[in-house]
């Protein structure tokens, strides 16, 4: 009875590291993102996403929990853009509708909509900013950071998105979320001032090329290592709450780290230098309303209630047909 238990709770450590894969940076660094994009932006802005700046950097894993408890949620935050072919860039239409009507809906949303969704979101951000709807502009900031940092994983713009065909499963957490969470204190997220995107549409597909580019350098590397890495020495159990879990080693997270000369780093601060954009570009195009007066204000009592109701759907593993919690 006893080694049945040990083996049943190995198998499902395991299964904790191996499927826990697709859901955008993991909170940390999602957070993280969100946060420092606050100092990219011009005065005219920084007071209001200051003192805002809590609700800005927790909601910005909100789009993850959602995808637990919405069907339409999970085709949001990627794009398995080689799906498309050997020039996928050249292949699909920029503009959604010309995808559509060249794809169809099913297969677009079948292989993810991520470039998609972040235009979407910056139409809904602009609108707000033009409304002086606080709620809004605050929910659309959250969510448009968490999709625009989504897109520069480059895993969530492959068909082999957790290394399930190359026999490498496990490696999309442990790219975004295990060594981000090892090493990002360290990072250097300096970025400059945000800028004004003259074509967002364009911006968000450079966005993905340049994530779909280092798809090939993520999987070669940490093949290459883990042919040659002691095998006993891969893999670590760490403690975290009630739950031990199964995890690739400091060690063996370091050395792919290092293999990969700061990429993941240069992709935090790519992503966070592209947030603090987007929201500055929507500001811009909603006629550069005064924030001053919007700085003390705090998010409704209905949007408090709407977030409480996704977060209890979420901790209950529900499901709820909403597509946001801002109608």
């Amino acid at each position: 009875m006893k080694q049945h238990l040990n083996k049943l709770f190995l198998t499902l450590s395991i299964l904790l590291l191996f499927t826990v894969f697709a859901y955008g940076w993991g909170f940390w660094a999602h957070k993280k993102i969100n946060h420092q994009a606050v100092f990219t932006l011009p005065s005219a802005m920084i007071g209001f996403y200051k003192s805002h700046i809590t609700y800005l950097t927790n909601h910005a894993v909100d789009p993850d929990k959602r995808r637990y408890i919405n069907k339409k949620e999970a085709p949001r935050h990627y794009i398995s853009i080689d799906h498309y072919g050997k020039h996928p860039f050249d292949s699909i239409p920029v503009n959604w509708k010309d995808a559509v009507a060249k794809f169809t809906e099913d297969t677009l949303l079948g292989y993810g909509i991520v470039p998609w969704q972040i235009i979407t979101m910056e139409y809904q951000l602009t609108d707000a900013f033009k409304k002086h709807d606080v709620d809004k502009i605050l929910y659309f900031s959250a969510n448009i950071g968490h999709y625009i940092a989504d897109a520069h994983v480059p895993l969530h713009c492959a068909l082999n998105y957790n290394g399930q065909l190359t026999n490498q499963v496990g490696i999309h957490a442990f790219w975004e979320s295990r060594i981000p969470e090892l090493f990002g204190d360290d990072y250097n997220y300096f970025t400059g001032r945000a800028h004004y995107i003259e074509k967002p549409q364009l911006e968000a597909w450079q966005i993905v090329k340049g994530s779909f580019d280092a798809v090939d350098s993520v999987l070669s590397f940490e093949k290459q290592l883990n042919d040659k890495f002691p095998s006993d020495k891969k893999y670590a159990y760490e403690t975290k709450g009630r739950q031990t879990l199964k995890v690739y080693s400091k060690e063996y997270s370091k050395a792919y780290s290092d293999m990969l000369d700061g990429m993941i780093e240069r992709r935090m601060r790519e992503a966070i230098a592209e947030v603090g954009s987007f929201w500055y570009t929507a500001w811009v195009n909603a006629g550069s309303p005064d924030l001053k007066n919007m700085k003390d204000k705090e998010i409704s009592e209905e949007m408090k209630r709407q977030l409480a109701e996704q977060d209890s759907l979420f901790k209950q593993g529900k499901l709820w047909e909403k597509d946001h919690c801002v109608e």
